[in-house]
């Protein structure tokens, strides 16, 4: 499904990261791909690739640097000459941004957490897009959690989500021209290095489970990254500005109030989203 294309991977640092297992798809399915790392991290991310069925090499990306933008564009432009797709799991919030204090939390906080975890979706499109111009067009796809209702505790990190599915959708109209398309995939909550910072995450996959209609298996991040490859690949050729949900069909249920409230499903707090 994806032979031939050049593919680059952001946020993985584990093998149990979502963007793990869509690199391993990937190269399974004919791409070739290049990762991106980051400062301390970087180590993780290296010990995480040796596992991938082929050797790929790692990109130092800090996406809020414009030097490192600029030399991944560099970088990619040498070795390729031209990019098919990427990967933005990227998402981070200071710890006063999230936790239950949405009033009070800095606005240095808020504003953090929307850079990173939004912003930084149009960042990375302006410097993979003319090396997509150059492949005749591409695919960006990010992970999304669901930013539709006010989850408990998870603040500002939520409204940076919103922000991330807005950001989409005016990509996928300003880069349409190109043939370069935008599109989310909303996951269910999968058991990742974010989420064990995660207090209540087990609850959380505990309604995700009892209300998803096809259930839900946190442990398996393999459903997620096959519908990231799916709309990575030429299937999805006039996908853009959508925001797949792969949940279980949780995201279509109405749900009674005790399994919204505090109570019920802990909140979903933490520095990353579900997956970044």
């Amino acid at each position: 499904m994806l032979a031939g294309k050049r593919l680059v991977i952001t946020g993985i640092l584990t093998r149990t990261s979502i963007a793990f297992e869509v690199a391993r798809q990937a190269q399974e399915a004919g791409a070739e791909v290049v990762l991106t790392g980051f400062g301390r991290t970087r180590r993780m991310t290296e010990r995480a690739a040796a596992r991938l069925p082929q050797p790929v090499e790692i990109l130092e990306l800090d996406v809020n640097n414009p030097d490192d933008l600029a030399a991944l564009t560099r970088d990619l432009r040498e070795r390729w000459g031209a990019v098919d797709g990427v990967l933005h799991a990227i998402a981070h919030a200071p710890g006063d941004a999230l936790g239950g204090a949405f009033l009070q939390a800095p606005t240095a906080s808020a504003l953090a957490a929307f850079q990173t975890s939004a912003i930084s979706l149009r960042e990375l499109a302006v410097a993979l897009g003319p090396l997509m111009d150059e492949a005749g067009g591409g695919s960006i796809v990010g992970l999304d959690f669901d930013a539709t209702v006010a989850w408990p505790a998870y603040d500002w990190m939520g409204v940076a989500k919103a922000a991330l599915e807005s950001v989409s959708r005016y990509l996928a109209r300003d880069l349409g021209a190109r043939n370069i398309r935008c599109n989310l995939v909303s996951a269910g909550p999968i058991e990742t290095p974010a989420a064990g910072g995660i207090p209540g995450f087990e609850g959380l996959a505990s309604a995700w489970q009892s209300q998803a209609p096809l259930g839900w298996d946190a442990t398996d991040p393999a459903p997620v990254a096959a519908a990231v490859c799916f709309l990575l690949s030429d299937h999805a050729r006039a996908i853009t500005g959508e925001i797949l949900h792969v949940d279980g069909g949780y995201h279509a249920m109405g749900s009674p109030l005790p399994s919204r409230s505090a109570a019920a499903v802990e909140p979903l707090v933490g520095a990353a989203s579900p997956d970044a």
